[in-house]
């Protein structure tokens, strides 16, 4: 029989038993589990906790940057994976591509999985009152990672019961329009917001605002502006977000998580064996003149010569999301075996370009490394706990932010700019917390910018560009600068890129994949 990687879930029915309400657990959904198990409340969020950490580590560990960052011109990378992102030259071979594609179709399967088992268990006699909200919650992520596929692939496949496929061996599924796996996603996240709560006792957990977040984002992709202004507007008028008064804070402490800006986010722990729970951008981002035992630093991402320009004056988000010549950070004291260093670094942490490297200094490709994220040297040089490349950090999916400034240009629709007071206080806020003037009129290219700023580092931006459609997208990436601090250099792009190629290990396994896409609906 063929392996699939989308169509497989862990052995269809076959991981592991767990009654912990820990992120990372894994429970068994075979017909003895399902009799005398999810009888409690406790039972079935520890069912459906596993979805909110582990499955997304192979999305959110580098191909988030790759594809996110990279790719829009947010971001530089070396080596050899990531920088076809930036030059447009990536293949269906990419190992970024491939372990995105396999990130999403998994969640996609645990989900579908999870549902059908809590079905039979209502079945069952199964309680109903915290049944159904779990499966609203399997709602919300399957909507969700559908989101990220019809973006990223466009056209692609849809499963709705992986294990049948599995069992059938029937493995001849095609893609599907793309506007039908965004109107699949979208079908999932309004039954998430059907079923899922107002609040949730237990930070981080999901509520109907983070449905409605979600939607009001996929109705803006869509370009449909009426529906996209009154699910931002009802999360507005819900009081229960806003945004922190630390911008900086938000990405560089853990003691952040499930703050009152996130309505969505992957969650983290630390454990003994942190790997897959604990968040792995703290050594991919971090400057090398900041590891230490504890903490391990190799830059793996950092800014690019075309955002560093993209900042207003006197923007605090820039220091908050970039570390550049002068920046500090007192309470981190990163020690290592020279003394040299140890003296520059007494007072606290120096970013410094003029310093020798290795008795403190750091002089890499664009002279910045990106600060969010990066939580610091570890616990005993006055940061907090990280395990070699792990950190607690959660990784935010969808802030606040992102609320006020949906509202804001789903206000101007298809018009070219607004007026409307109530955009511009939702638009105003953001800046306002940015340290910048106001503005009394706003433009599509305004929100646009602010956007890039805001979320800068945070995955967001190619989705921004790619909803501009080809044209405007192909203007603004071929005016970038992704060069390095010494040499510009200027990408051609072209429409193929505007979506990611089918993994080519995927196609092997079911040739339907290489074919035209048809209707799903």
């Amino acid at each position: 029989m063929k392996r699939l990687s989308i169509y497989t879930f862990l052995g269809v029915l076959m991981v592991l038993a767990s009654c912990s309400k820990k992120y990372t657990d894994r429970p068994s959904l075979d017909a003895t589990t399902l009799q005398n198990y999810y009888n409690t409340a406790d039972e079935v969020r520890g069912l459906t906790s596993t979805l909110y950490g582990l499955p997304w580590a192979g999305y959110e560990n580098r191909a988030m940057d790759a594809i996110g960052d990279v790719m829009s011109g947010n971001e530089y990378s070396g080596g050899n994976d990531d920088p076809p992102f930036s030059s447009f030259s990536f293949a269906s071979t990419s190992v970024r591509i491939a372990d995105a594609w396999k990130v999403f179709y998994k969640i996609g399967g645990w989900t579908s999985q999870y549902m059908i088992a809590l079905e039979q268990k209502k079945g069952m006699g199964g309680n109903k009152s915290f049944i159904d909200p779990a499966i609203a919650e399997c709602h919300f992520f399957r909507g969700a990672v559908y989101f990220y596929i019809g973006r990223l692939w466009g056209d692609a496949p849809i499963v709705t019961d992986p294990g049948k496929a599995a069992l059938s061996g029937n493995f001849n599924i095609p893609r599907y329009y793309q506007k039908d796996v965004l109107r699949f996603a979208l079908e999932e996240l309004k039954l998430a917001e059907a079923g899922l709560p107002e609040t949730d006792p237990q930070p981080g957990r999901l509520t109907r605002y983070a449905a409605k977040g979600m939607m009001a984002k996929l109705y803006l992709y869509n370009k449909d502006y009426d529906n996209a202004k009154a699910k931002a507007q009802e999360v507005i008028n819900s009081k229960q977000y806003d945004l922190i008064d630390d911008y900086a804070g938000m990405f560089n402490s853990s003691k952040y998580n499930n703050n009152k800006e996130s309505l969505f986010s992957i969650q983290h722990q630390l454990t003994t064996d942190p790997w897959g729970s604990g968040n792995q951008k703290n050594p991919d981002r971090g400057p090398s003149n900041l590891q230490t035992d504890e903490a391990s630093m190799w830059q793996l991402y950092i800014p690019s010569m075309d955002i560093l320009s993209a900042y207003e004056t006197g923007d605090l988000r820039r220091k908050g999301s970039v570390m550049e010549q002068g920046w500090t950070k007192p309470d981190w004291k990163p020690k290592n075996a020279n003394s040299t260093y140890n003296t520059f670094m007494a007072a606290g942490y120096k970013y410094d370009t003029v310093q020798k490297d290795g008795d403190g200094g750091i002089k890499n490709t664009t002279r910045s490394n990106i600060a969010k994220y990066v939580v610091g040297p570890g616990k005993t040089y006055g940061g907090e706990t990280v395990l070699g490349a792990n950190s607690g950090i959660n990784t935010m999916l969808l802030r606040y932010a992102d609320i006020l400034l949906i509202y804001a240009e789903a206000v101007i629709g298809a018009g070219a700019s607004t007026t409307n007071a109530e955009a511009l206080a939702a638009f105003n806020k953001v800046r306002t917390r940015a340290g910048l003037a106001t503005k009394s009129t706003i433009t599509k290219d305004d929100i646009l910018q602010e956007r890039r700023v805001e979320f800068a580092f945070e995955g967001d931006y190619w989705f921004d560009l790619q909803r501009q459609g080809f044209d405007k997208a192909k203007q603004i990436i071929e005016k970038q600068n992704r060069g390095t601090a010494d040499v510009a250099s200027y990408p051609k792009f072209t429409k193929e890129y505007m979506y990611l190629p089918v993994p080519a290990g995927e196609i092997l396994q079911d040739p339907e994949l290489a074919k035209e896409p048809v209707g799903y609906y």
